[in-house]
């Protein structure tokens, strides 16, 4: 018998406006990311919902790493 261990309990869960508060986007952004950008989500009716691990996985696809800064020629 599968357990569903690997899921987020229910309250861990965000909808589409707390998620794109808390990762600084758009609602519209967020749910065009899942639909077509492969933003990972979890859809429990017609509602999309994220857990903390899709939150962190999304943060990360966006991440823009660090650029070591130019010295001017003199």
């Amino acid at each position: 018998m599968a357990t569903l261990a690997a899921v987020a309990p229910i309250e861990d869960f965000t909808d589409v406006p707390e998620t794109a508060r808390r990762l600084g986007i758009g609602a519209r952004r967020l749910r065009d990311g899942v639909n077509h950008g492969g933003f990972p989500a979890h859809r429990m009716g017609r509602r999309l919902m994220f857990s903390p691990q899709d939150r962190a996985q999304i943060a990360e696809m966006h991440r823009i790493p660090a650029q070591p800064k130019r010295r001017r020629a003199a």
